[in-house]
C-alpha cells in the first residue's frame, strides 16, 4: 500500500476555512493536490482573493462558496453548489464554529441556539447533503473538528461543550451508517491552537493578569494542556490530511486527540 497522502483530482468541501484551523485544512489538502471549497458567512473580496492564492500556492484549484453555517438550508445549499462546480465531493471537513463563556442562568437562549447550529447542527446538513455524492463514488472522507470540550467539560461553555459532545455521537452514527461503502467519518479533537483569534486574547489576558506572555500562556491558557505547547493549525491540517489517506482506510468512527495530554488527566 502507498502510504503517501495522494488527493489528487480529489474535491475538498472545509466549513469555516477562511482562518484558523479551517485555513490551515485547506492549506495541507491542496498541498496534496486537493481542489477546495472554501466557506464563510461573508461575501468580500478578500474572501475571493484568499481562494485565488491557495489555487496559485498549490497549484489546484479553489474556490469561495459563502453560506450561513447557522441555517440548515444554507448549508445543504452550499454543498450544492460546490458539487454544481466540481461535480461532487470527496471530502467534506466540518470545522465552523463560534464560542460564548457564560454560567448556565446567565446564557443567553438566543446564542446557545446559534452555538448549536453552527457548531453541530450544521454537521448534520452538510454531511446528509454530501453523502449521497460519496455514495455515488463508492468514496469519501468526513472529518469533523471537534474538540477536547467533546471528550471533557468546563463551567460556562455549556452551548459548547453540548455541541462538541454531540459531534462525536453524530461522527459514530455516520460511521456505521457508511462501514462498507468505502466512506469514513472520524472526529478530531483539538485542545488549544494557536491561531490569530487565540493570540489576539493574550494581550488582553496579560493586562488583566499581570503576567509575562509566557505566563499567561503556560498558566493561563494551557493549564489543562500538559505538553504546555499549542497545537498548530499545520498540525491539524496534516491529522485531517491522514484521515483522507488511504492508510486510513479502516480507521472510522473514532476520535483523534491533537491536545497536548489534555484529556489523559
Amino acid at each position: 500500500m502507498d502510504l503517501s497522502v495522494n488527493l489528487k483530482g480529489k474535491t475538498a468541501a472545509i466549513t469555516g476555512s477562511t482562518s484558523g484551523i479551517g485555513l490551515g485544512i485547506a492549506h495541507a489538502l491542496a498541498e496534496n493536490g486537493a481542489n477546495i471549497i472554501l466557506n464563510s458567512f461573508t461575501n468580500n473580496d478578500e474572501d475571493y482573493e484568499l481562494a485565488d492564492e491557495i489555487a496559485k500556492t498549490h497549484n489546484v484549484n479553489c474556490t469561495y462558496i459563502a453560506a450561513d453555517m447557522s441555517s440548515g438550508d444554507d448549508c445543504r445549499a452550499w454543498v450544492e453548489k460546490a458539487a454544481d462546480i466540481y461535480g461532487t465531493i470527496d471530502i467534506l471537513v466540518n470545522n465552523a464554529g463560534i464560542q460564548h463563556v457564560a454560567p448556565i442562568p446567565e446564557f443567553p437562549a438566543q446564542i446557545y441556539d446559534k452555538i448549536i447550529a453552527i457548531n453541530m447542527n450544521s454537521a448534520f446538513h452538510t454531511t446528509a447533503a454530501a453523502l449521497p455524492l460519496m455514495r455515488t463514488n463508492g468514496w469519501g472522507r468526513i472529518v469533523n473538528i471537534a474538540s477536547a470540550h467533546g471528550l471533557t467539560a468546563s463551567p460556562f461553555k455549556v452551548a459548547y461543550v453540548a455541541a462538541k459532545h454531540g459531534v462525536l455521537g453524530m461522527t459514530k452514527v455516520t460511521a456505521l451508517e457508511c462501514a462498507g461503502e468505502g466512506i469514513t467519518a472520524n472526529a478530531i479533537c483539538p485542545g488549544y491552537v494557536l491561531t490569530p483569534l487565540v493570540e489576539a486574547q493574550i494581550p488582553d489576558t496579560m493586562k488583566e493578569y499581570d503576567m509575562t506572555r509566557e505566563d499567561v500562556v503556560k498558566n493561563i491558557l494551557l493549564s489543562r494542556q500538559p505538553s504546555k505547547e499549542f497545537a498548530t493549525v499545520e498540525e491539524i491540517g496534516g491529522t485531517v490530511a491522514f484521515l483522507c489517506s488511504e492508510a486510513a482506510n479502516q480507521i472510522t468512527g473514532t476520535s483523534i486527540s491533537v491536545d497536548g495530554g489534555w484529556t489523559s488527566l
